[in-house]
C-alpha cells in the first residue's frame, strides 16, 4: 500500500497539470476543412452521423486555419497548390498536427511517375504526423489516424525553450531545414 492510498475520499483524481492539459487538448481537436480531391468525400463521411467524429471530440470542422489545430490534407497536392497548403499550415496556432490522407497525398498516387505537376508527397510541403494510406482510404482509416493524433497529444511533454524546426520545401522535391536564429 502506497502512502497516498486511503488519504482521499472516493471520486478524487490525482494528476499533473500537464496530463490534464493534454487530456483537454486531445478531447477537443478542431480539424480544418481542407479537401483537394476525391479523398475529401471520405473525410466528409467521417463527419457525418454514420461515423460520428464528435465521439472523439473532433467534430467541429473549422473553415479558417486560425481556429484549427489539425490539418487533414485529403487529395492530390499540385505544385501550384503547395504554396497555399504551406501558407495555411503557417497560419495555424501551435501546437498543430497534420494527417496525410490518401495515396496521392502520401506519395503522389497514380500520378507519381508521369505527373510533372504533382508533389511527390505532402511531407515535402508540411511536416506530417500521421499517414493514412488508401485510394481513397475508408472513413474508419481516418478515424484510426485521428486516434493516433490523440495518442501523440497525450504523450506530448512540455519543455522549456523547445523550438520546432519545419523544413522549407522546394519544387525540385528537396526539403531544406532553415538555420535556427537564437536571440
Amino acid at each position: 500500500m502506497s502512502w497516498i492510498e486511503g488519504r482521499f475520499e472516493e471520486n478524487v483524481i490525482v494528476t499533473t497539470l500537464e496530463q490534464g492539459m493534454n487530456w483537454a487538448k486531445e478531447s477537443s481537436i478542431w480539424p480544418m476543412t481542407f479537401g483537394l480531391a476525391c479523398c475529401a468525400i471520405e473525410m466528409m463521411a467521417v463527419g457525418a452521423s454514420r461515423y460520428d467524429l464528435d465521439r472523439f471530440g473532433a467534430g467541429a470542422f473549422r473553415a479558417t486555419p486560425r481556429q484549427a489545430d489539425l490539418m487533414i490534407v485529403a487529395g492530390t497536392v499540385t505544385y501550384k497548390m503547395a504554396s497555399r497548403v504551406r501558407r495555411l499550415y503557417e497560419q495555424m496556432p501551435d501546437p498543430k498536427y497534420v494527417i496525410a490522407m490518401g495515396a496521392c497525398t502520401v506519395g503522389g498516387g497514380p500520378y507519381f511517375k508521369y505527373g510533372y505537376h504533382v508533389v511527390k508527397g505532402v511531407d515535402l510541403v508540411v511536416p506530417v504526423d500521421v499517414y493514412v494510406p488508401g485510394c481513397p482510404p475508408r472513413p474508419e482509416a481516418l478515424l484510426e489516424g485521428i486516434m493516433r493524433i490523440q495518442d501523440k497529444i497525450k504523450a506530448r511533454k512540455l519543455g522549456k525553450g523547445q523550438v520546432e524546426v519545419v523544413p522549407v520545401p522546394h519544387h525540385t522535391g528537396c526539403a531544406t531545414v532553415p538555420e535556427l536564429v537564437t536571440a
